[in-house]
């Protein structure tokens, strides 16, 4: 089929074209060096203790008190003053607009509630007093009491993102102090689970610091960093998570005073990369560059793993590593009314900002410090950590980090496995700040998760779409001039499969979103077949058998027999071919089983996606 190869080339210039007009990005500048390994980006911290909101019934007790509502008949204005003698407590109308409809309320204690509406009922020209009661927001968010302080994740348009992710079957690896996920004890170590993290998923992970599996946190930094992962979400109890059914892989590398070595980093960050992560979140940081520690980043990155870092709590543009090596989202820090931080490390490595907090603040005037809540390790009055729950207010690039680890969980989900491409979609999908475009304190704009996936599911679909059609349009333009179809235009049954292919419905999980049976069914037909695995499998990494010719051999093995099996089949080879072809130039996944990120993936894909439009050919030729 040697005009397969033609239609490929006019594809290919298509994808150019398209390619050339996408936003480019700039590299980092050279490395500088800086000093020792500490976890300390929390800095100030502001501790609160749990208070939960009060149950319906303890309401009146928490005011000193109810109102009744008392609604008189429209003609009956001389009873207020009656009403008030009979009763002993002051009528007062409910509002201004209340004065035509005669509507009046009473503070009465608890106690006589009872007994005032009785005695106000009786009385004739009273329609009817009643209990004054409560009414709450239909809201779309979490049901965790405490999740009106997390002003961070109103910031970050976490709402916006949670009907299409929420980061199921993503693996983050916390590399810091240790998680709080257990009750245990090895030796002089302590372990407790703190009770908001009861629900979340854990995997195996190490202790590089005392060298066993019992990676307890001994400080409380990273329990808080993980928390602001994959917080237990929607339990009626404490805070949510950003990514709430990823999975923490907890690796903790620093000791109870949050310092450690390039060594435990290193070989955390190779550990991660081996035991199947797809995120990094490192909240440390060092003024000294590492070359072990940049050897592992680049390790890991070529496995497929995304890796982000905070970008330091000095307040200067001097360097902070590891943010500052290549493949590592740097990320800094912001507070409550959008503005970088006064802590937040700044310069020409800074790709993304997000919510580090100020908990010297309380810019939105809801009664503390405007610092990042998350449920962690209480600290006693000589600063040392009491093994005992508390929600703590933390700032510093620390905090800010685990909220864009968490956005490229949500995105990874959704089939991006290509980590400098789940860095592209995060930082062109930013909301700007400071200087129009990218400037050094907050990179090339706020996080926005909401705007970032949308972005992912619109521009991937629409390509796929686009490309999938023009693919239809030359290879029929073509065989129709020589004269090869078996039919002149495509029937019912092509378009089937061309659907199916191509992803054709990709507008649902966004309309609808990805929770419960419907929800998944949503998710796997806006998806072309090719990405299949990602929700059958909950697949993080692109099965190469998926992502091949593969499917669209066993289909014309088990169809061509058929009349309507051969457009079937033909449809559905033409779009494989446009969504491999695509996946070429777009480097939106990493395709499992193939070493590297970059040419062998892109070789795979293009091989196989010229294999799928010849099989698309043969099945809608003649004869």
């Amino acid at each position: 089929m040697k005009h397969a190869w033609k239609v490929v080339f006019v594809i290919a210039l298509v994808l150019l074209v398209w390619k050339a007009i996408e936003h480019s990005r700039g590299d980092r500048s050279e490395l500088e060096a800086l000093d020792p390994v500490v976890a300390g980006q929390e800095r100030f911290v502001a501790v609160t203790d749990f208070i939960p909101t009060p149950a319906p019934a303890d309401l009146a007790s928490a005011r000193g008190g109810v109102d009744v509502l008392v609604n008189l008949e429209d003609d009956r204005d001389d009873l207020e003053t009656i009403l008030e003698q009979k009763v002993g407590f002051e009528l007062t109308l409910n509002s201004e607009y209340s004065d035509e409809a005669n509507l009046f309320r009473l503070h009465v204690p608890a106690s006589e509630a009872t007994a005032v509406i009785d005695a106000l009922a009786a009385f004739d020209g009273v329609e009817y007093a009643e209990v004054d009661g409560e009414m709450t927001a239909f809201a779309s968010g979490p049901n965790d009491p405490l999740y009106m302080f997390q002003w961070n994740f109103d910031q970050i348009n976490a709402e916006g993102a949670w009907p299409q992710a929420t980061g199921k079957g993503v693996v983050v690896a916390i590399i810091d102090t240790g998680v709080a996920f257990e009750d245990g004890k090895k030796g002089r170590k302590r372990g407790i689970l703190v009770p908001d993290l009861k629900g979340t998923v854990l995997v195996a992970g190490y202790d590089f610091v005392d060298n066993d599996v019992f990676p307890y946190d001994q400080h409380g930094h990273g329990t808080h960093v993980a928390g602001t992962v994959a917080q237990a979400t929607n339990n009626d109890y404490g805070v949510a998570g950003l990514a709430y059914d990823a999975e923490i892989m907890p690796l903790r590398v620093l000791d109870g005073s949050g310092r450690g070595n390039f060594g435990d980093v290193a070989d955390a960050i190779r550990f991660a990369a081996d035991e199947d992560a797809n995120v990094i979140n490192l909240s440390l940081g060092s003024f000294v560059p590492s070359r072990e520690v940049e050897s592992a980043i680049k390790y890991a990155h070529d496995k497929g793993l995304v890796v982000v870092a905070a970008a330091g709590n000095s307040g200067t543009n001097i360097r902070s590593y590891p943010a500052a090596f290549d493949h590592v989202i740097a990320v800094a820090a912001t507070q409550y009314d959008r503005k970088a931080t006064f802590y937040s490390n700044y310069g020409k490595y800074i790709d993304i900002a997000a919510p580090g907090g100020n908990t010297l603040e309380d810019q939105n005037g809801d009664g503390k410090p405007d610092g990042i809540m998350q449920e962690t390790l209480k600290r006693g009055a000589d600063g040392k950590i009491v093994f005992e729950p508390i929600f703590s207010l933390y700032m510093g690039t620390s905090m800010a980090a685990p909220h864009v680890a968490a956005a490229a969980a949500l995105l990874i989900q959704e089939g991006i496995t290509n980590p400098d491409k789940v860095e592209e979609v995060l930082t062109q999908s930013a909301a700007d700040a400071g200087s129009e475009g990218w400037d050094e304190h907050y990179g090339h704009g706020i996080l926005d998760v909401s705007a970032a996936l949308q972005q992912h599911q619109l521009h991937t679909g629409l390509s796929r779409l686009l490309i999938a059609l023009v693919m239809v349009l030359l290879v029929f333009w073509r065989m129709r001039k020589r004269d090869l179809l078996e039919v002149s235009r495509p029937g019912l049954s092509f378009w089937m499969g061309w659907g199916l292919g191509a992803g054709a419905l990709f507008v649902l999980p966004m309309l609808f979103g990805q929770a419960g049976l419907s929800g998944w069914a949503f998710s796997l037909l806006g998806r072309p077949f090719m990405a299949w695995d990602t929700v059958l499998f909950a697949a993080h990494g692109q099965n190469p058998l998926f992502a091949s010719g593969l499917p669209v051999l066993l289909a014309a093995g088990l169809l061509l027999g058929l009349k309507w099996g051969r457009q079937w089949t033909g449809g559905f080879a033409l779009a494989t071919a446009a969504v491999l072809l695509v996946e070429v130039f777009r480097h939106t996944i990493d395709v499992g089983w193939i070493p590297g990120v970059g040419l062998l993936d892109q070789s795979w894909l293009a091989v196989n996606g010229a294999m799928a439009l010849i099989i698309g050919m043969l099945a809608l030729r003649r004869g």
